[in-house]
């Protein structure tokens, strides 16, 4: 029987079967291949790229930037008031008392147990009021155990309702230490929600701009840790389903956010008085999410071709694997061609990376030769002259990046010879030039044409051509003095 092998840390999943029947069936590549790769292998360089594009589209001030990249520990909405003060106590003494799953830190294991009673949900969506009837504590409580103890449960045997399940749903997600959606994201998301449409005159409108949040979202769910993002995808895929059976269980998109959005969108131990004008765009924005749940956990297109470019842009980080993943069997004639397309791309794509790099290298180093003297100053310059002075990227330029591997180079080599000259290349120049060969007169060239090479030709032969070439100088001399006899 086919096994299925899957993981939240997981680049790709895999299927192993051995039914004949199956064998036929077309492979699916994910289209976020190289994302998922980029995310496990460089994940600060994954963080800034998508970052970068999460700030091109809304304002994050400094401090919010800083909370966002975990720099600075979130700054939260909290109220100073008695009765504040008190309902946050109950919500924390409510914590205290941690489980396997219940109470703790979001993991694979917690994951896999609640899964259980999303799966068990989606087969139960037509319950009328489904997450807003509560179910009862003393099953839930039994179920709870079971999941925090590990043990199997049989939730088709018709001991539990379906608003039992979907009460302790709610549960565990409130019982987390921190919201779904972590508290790093919560001035991005209230920023989303801000996001709206111009006129034609650039002023901004009450219309929202759902391609920019939509495009905004899917750029902040890539950075949420593994373990969140893999149980939102689960959880709003739920809402999704649950929301297209309104007709039956009274339960819209607008009504299950408000069940919900206090456990994966509002900072812990916060209160409604706390967040005051926010919680309308909370509510709307997890509303929004539910919506374009089937959205949301794409890469946008830009980020999948930078992380494709970082792989394959060029030879040195391209595997055979990578290749002959994005080739199928039945194309086998069409290699050649797609390797000549790949190898000129690649090159356009490095020539325009080489450009912008060396131009910012070259700013960097008039930057440094400018800073007033200091031990920072010495240092660099100490740290430049440790690296020993390599050619320069443009002597690569002839040979293809597809035919041999790049050279490694030194940083501070190549700061120094783009600003300074670069001496090593003209000498190379000079060196591999070919020296012409000497022009040969019209005369010898015809001689040899009629004669062949000395080497062949007989001593007769030899004297009788030294004689033509005698004469024909005595000739060019006697031609000379008349000239100037007549000149006279």
């Amino acid at each position: 029987p086919p096994s299925f092998f899957s993981s939240s840390d997981a680049i790709c999943n895999f299927v192993i079967c051995n039914d004949s029947s199956l064998r036929s069936q077309p492979i699916i590549f994910n289209p976020d291949f190289f994302v998922e790769k980029l995310r496990h292998e460089k994940p600060e360089v994954f963080t800034e790229l998508v970052v970068s594009n999460i700030t091109r589209l809304i304002d994050l001030p400094g401090a919010e930037l800083a909370q966002l990249m975990g720099e600075e520990d979130p700054k939260l909405p909290g109220g100073n008031g008695l009765a504040s003060g008190f309902l946050r106590s109950l919500m924390s003494l409510k914590r205290k008392e941690k489980g396997v799953v219940f109470g703790s830190p979001l993991t694979e294991e917690g994951i896999a147990q609640v899964s259980q009673l999303i799966e068990y949900l989606h087969k139960h969506l037509r319950a009328e009021g489904l997450f807003r009837v509560p179910g009862n504590s003393i099953r839930q409580q039994i179920l709870k155990d079971a999941l925090n103890s590990g043990t199997d449960i049989d939730l088709d045997s018709g001991e539990f309702h379906s608003n039992d399940v979907a009460t302790l749903l709610k549960m565990f997600l409130g019982e987390l230490p921190e919201p779904l959606l972590t508290h790093k994201h919560f001035h991005a998301h209230l920023k989303i929600a801000d996001l709206t449409l111009f006129d034609e005159k650039g002023n901004k409108t009450s219309t929202p701009d759902k391609e920019r949040q939509i495009e905004a979202l899917q750029l902040l769910f890539l950075i949420l840790p593994a373990p969140n993002r893999s149980l939102l995808k689960l959880l709003l895929d739920l809402l999704y389903q649950t929301a297209k059976k309104q007709d039956k269980n009274k339960m819209s998109a607008h009504n299950l956010a408000l069940m919900f959005a206090p456990h994966i969108l509002w900072p812990r131990n916060v209160t409604a008085n706390d967040l005051q004008e926010n919680i309308t765009k909370l509510n709307n924005g997890v509303t929004f999410m539910i919506k374009h749940s089937q959205k949301l956990f794409k890469a946008p297109a830009y980020i999948r071709e930078c992380a494709r470019l970082h792989y394959l842009g060029s030879r040195a980080h391209a595997s055979k694997d990578d290749l002959d993943l994005l080739t199928s069997p039945s194309s086998k004639e069409l290699q050649p061609l797609k390797s000549q397309k790949r190898s000129r791309l690649d090159t356009c794509h490095q020539e325009e990376t080489q450009q912008r790099t060396e131009e910012a290298l070259k700013e960097l180093f008039r930057h440094v030769h400018n800073m007033p003297d200091s031990a920072k100053k010495k240092k660099l310059i100490r740290q430049f002259n440790k690296h020993p002075t390599v050619l320069t990227p443009g002597s690569d330029v002839r040979t293809p990046p597809v035919q041999r591997r790049t050279r490694s180079r030194s940083f501070s080599g190549l700061i120094k010879r783009k600003v300074l000259g670069t001496p090593v290349i003209m000498e190379r120049k000079s060196r591999d030039v070919t020296p012409e060969p000497e022009r040969a007169s019209k005369e010898n060239i015809h001689l040899l044409q009629k004669c062949g090479s000395p080497a062949h030709m007989s001593p007769g032969k030899m004297k009788f051509l030294e004689g033509q070439k005698e004469g024909s100088c005595r000739r060019v001399r006697a031609r000379l003095l008349s000239k100037e006899s007549s000149s006279l």
